[in-house]
């Protein structure tokens, strides 16, 4: 490995980590001594990384360091695509659209040979079965979730009831037919899950919901038993 592909490779080591992490613990994932951790770090400082921390304690990457995406390897190009193509193909329009655009703000700052690479994969997303309704609101759902916003929802259940639901949204999952809003529901007072087809209508509210969805989100992730992604 080359010494520039070793420096990038620690910076997105450190975005992976949102605390201090040890510098043994940096230099084994890369297999590399602490010596040469404690350099490439120094490196990276000089050329003007907030990198904070010291030996002994730990390291941490603040935010907005940015190294030119220049140096991708055939299957994290390969993996862009397909994630691309399948979001494409699998989501709401504005989605899609997004995708398409931030393939193509990575293509124009690759070099030449890693953009016939972008233009040439041969990795496709097959077709699926039709997904059910309610691509219509999957914009404003995902809004609310940025937002941390209430939505107040009508909703029919499996069984055919109508009801009227004040939910705190703080994910959504993407399934092969249907689209899941996880959610904490005010009116069960705990977290559940509410197929996008399912919603007759919904409305966002201006009211942000008190709990962080970060937090929303782990409590859930642990109570499910889901990892980390």
């Amino acid at each position: 490995m080359s010494r520039a592909e070793r420096l990038l490779d620690l910076v997105q080591l450190l975005r992976r980590h949102r605390r201090p992490v040890s510098g043994r613990a940096l230099a084994n994932e890369l297999g590399v001594s602490l010596r040469t951790l404690y350099r490439d770090i120094a490196v990276l400082q000089a050329q003007g990384a907030r990198i904070e921390g010291e030996a002994g304690v730990g390291y941490v990457l603040q935010p907005g360091f940015l190294l030119p995406p220049l140096m991708f390897s055939e299957e994290e190009i390969e993996a862009l695509v397909l994630g691309s193509r399948w979001v494409a193909g699998r989501t709401d329009g504005r989605l899609a659209a997004a995708a398409r655009n931030a393939l193509a703000k990575i293509a124009a700052v690759l070099p030449v040979e890693l953009r016939d690479g972008l233009d040439a994969s041969t990795l496709l997303i097959g077709p699926g079965e039709a997904a059910a309704a309610g691509d219509a609101e999957l914009a404003t759902i995902r809004q609310a979730i940025r937002s941390e916003r209430k939505l107040v929802i009508s909703y029919r259940d499996r069984d055919g009831a109508d009801s009227q639901r004040v939910i705190w949204p703080f994910a959504l999952g993407f399934f092969d037919r249907v689209r899941v809003v996880v959610a904490w529901c005010e009116r069960r007072q705990a977290i559940r899950h509410f197929r996008t087809d399912r919603i007759r209508a919904l409305t966002e509210t201006e009211t942000r919901y008190p709990r962080r969805r970060q937090a929303l989100y782990k409590a859930w992730r642990e109570a499910e038993n889901i990892a980390p992604q």
